[in-house]
This record gives structure tokens, sequence and C-alpha cells, in this order.
């Protein structure tokens, strides 16, 4: 198969927070990463659940935080000098792989879309991805 970033694509995240900001949306994760995030923040799990997360559907979630009519991820810490995740070790893999999304791969188009309305500075700069770490990336979802 045939796929437009054959060449691979250049990605280096710039630690904007523009990723964990947006409309309203969510993060999904699952409880190996709830138990994850839970260790790092030195909390019970149960804990973690109650005060961070809500469920969709029967899907888990991390909260928002309303700002300014965006929506941040509740562990987007806006009081250092570039935004930054509170928990950038433990991150949920919906994190951990952007911006290598299948919607995002789909095409030139949608690459440059995400790239756009995120806005994300970091693709397209930095360091070359080769195609074999961004299937890995793409297929773990």
């Amino acid at each position: 198969m045939h796929e437009w970033y054959e060449d691979g694509l250049k990605f280096t995240c710039q630690q904007c927070g523009n990723c964990c900001t947006g409309p309203e949306g969510a993060v999904w994760f699952d409880d190996s990463e709830g138990k994850a995030m839970a260790k790092q923040l030195g909390i019970e799990v149960g804990t973690f659940y109650e005060l961070y997360a809500h469920k969709i559907g029967s899907r888990w979630s991390l909260r928002e935080n309303e700002i300014k009519g965006k929506f941040d991820c509740v562990f987007l810490d806006r009081t250092t000098k570039n935004p930054s995740c509170k928990l950038y070790g433990s991150r949920p893999l919906q994190c951990r792989t952007w911006p290598f999304w299948k919607e995002n791969l789909e095409s030139p188009e949608a690459w440059a879309r995400a790239k756009r309305e995120t806005p994300c500075a970091g693709m397209d700069s930095g360091k070359f991805v080769p195609i074999e770490e961004i299937r890995i990336q793409r297929d773990q979802k």
C-alpha cells in the first residue's frame, strides 16, 4: 500500500499545549493508563477517577477545564513559560501518538488541516520521523 508519507514526516513537539486544548472533546485512556497517571500523581486510583476523569458512554476520558471558550485537558499546566503536561511521563496513548493519528494521515490535506487547526508548529519541523515509526504510532489506537 502506497502512503503519501512514505518518505517520512518531520515532527518535534514544541510544547505549546495547542494539542491539549480546543473544542470540547475527549482524551481517552484505559485502566492501565489510569493506574499509571494515579501513580505519577501519588494518589489512589479511585481518587484519580473521581477527580480527573469522567465516562463518555462506556469509555473513560480525562476531564477538561473551560478557559476563555476553549477546553484544556485537566493536566495542561499554563502556569509555566511554555504550557506543559503535568503528567507527560504517563500521558495516555492518544497524547503520545499525536500527530500520527489515522485521520491526520489520510491525505496531505488532512495533515495540513490538523497542522492549521490545532495549530501545531511541531508538524513539518524538527526531527525526521521515518515511515516505520509513523506506522507504529498510527496503528497503536
